[in-house]
């Protein structure tokens, strides 16, 4: 690299400080709706969130439940002749529900960046993966072509890419799949956003290649100082990597606290069923609880709470589990957690069931 070039390039550490533990993304009473001939698909209802500079959110629940679609609004990625979106989103104070398109022009990539659960139809099959990240830089700085190489050259190598000067001239196809997504990786953090989205980052790469991409979106985390949203259904990779947690199910916010505490000590009969068909590390025949039924349509929602038909304890509550929507309200007994159920103590109730399946 020439001592001109070295001279326009920043370092990836410098630029603007991410302060930890700032709120970088606020989004409250979101609601996503998607007109169509049948009816209206509620995809998100009312959802509230946090996420904070430094600090992984672990956005958990099934397909269908609304994890990526609320996360695509954030960047302004829905047809809005064909969605209805209402609430508030948030970035770094700044207000994008009903903001124009040249807004999230701006802030892709150089605020915030999604990384998707394919790179392989993400990343352009006709152009270099070199080339892909550093037009994502050259968008929002005005350098030349040979710095933004340079750059693209230096974030392949920040992603654990061997010998990125000659990778960064091959295409998609030539990347394995864990290379491919380190390859998403350096072009949503090119521009050192202050939010990393990553949707399923890891669902299509084998278990070792999974810890890896996890490592390096933690490791990444801490040096640029960014807020990460994880959207994912697997409970292990919440428990190792995020330090917040909110549990969805049919579009509405169910749980939300620290991801430990909510994995130790589940409030909401979802979560505690999400936990109780995970396969145990200790019991080799071990039958799996799945919970019974199906996720509802989001076109006809039941009345009621909508986890209701599946629930375990819709029975010590009675009429009001299939008749009134519970509120968001405090868990009781545990600090700093919120939960959408009627059950006056989710905690002691699902305790004695514990209690009963180990009996």
């Amino acid at each position: 690299m020439s001592a001109a070039i070295a001279d326009q390039l920043p370092d990836a550490t410098q630029g603007e400080a991410h302060h930890s533990g700032d709120v970088v993304l606020d989004v409250k009473d979101l609601s996503i709706a998607f007109p169509t001939e049948e009816g209206v698909v509620r995809a998100v209802s009312n959802l509230t969130y946090q996420a904070r500079l430094g600090r992984t959110l672990a956005i958990v629940g099934e397909s269908g439940s609304g994890k990526s679609v609320s996360s695509m609004a954030v960047l302004g990625l829905h047809n809005m002749k064909r969605t209805r979106i209402t609430g508030s989103i948030k970035l770094d104070g700044e207000e994008l529900v009903g903001a124009p398109q040249s807004t999230f022009q701006r802030i892709r990539s150089r605020q915030v960046a999604m990384v998707f659960q394919d790179p392989q139809s993400s990343l352009h099959p006709f152009y270099k993966i070199g080339d892909q990240i550093a037009e994502a830089y050259r968008t929002h700085h005005r350098v030349s072509r040979a710095v933004g190489r340079a750059r693209a050259v230096e974030m392949l190598d920040r992603v654990g890419i061997p010998n990125p000067k000659r990778r960064a001239k091959q295409y998609p196809h030539e990347f394995s799949g864990g290379m491919r997504q380190r390859a998403m990786i350096a072009l949503g953090l090119v521009n050192n956003p202050k939010l990393l989205i990553a949707d399923e980052p890891t669902t299509a790469l084998d278990v070792t290649v999974q810890a890896q991409i996890l490592d390096l979106i933690n490791d990444l985390r801490k040096e640029f100082g960014s807020g990460v949203v994880l959207i994912t259904h697997d409970l292990a990779v919440v428990a190792e990597t995020a330090d917040d947690i909110v549990v969805m199910y049919a579009g509405r916010l169910v749980e939300k606290g620290d991801a430990k505490e909510v994995l130790a000590h589940p409030a909401h009969p979802y979560t505690y069923g999400l936990l109780q068909s995970l396969p145990s590390p200790t019991e080799e025949q071990e039958e799996l609880k799945a919970i019974k039924g199906a996720p509802p349509s989001l076109l006809a929602l039941p009345p009621g709470c909508s986890f209701h038909p599946r629930c375990t304890f819709k029975d010590l509550v009675g009429e009001r589990c299939w008749t009134e929507v519970p509120e968001w309200r405090a868990a009781p007994g545990l600090a700093n957690r919120q939960i959408r159920c009627h059950l006056e103590d989710p905690v002691g109730a699902i305790a004695a069931d514990e209690e009963a399946n180990r009996g």
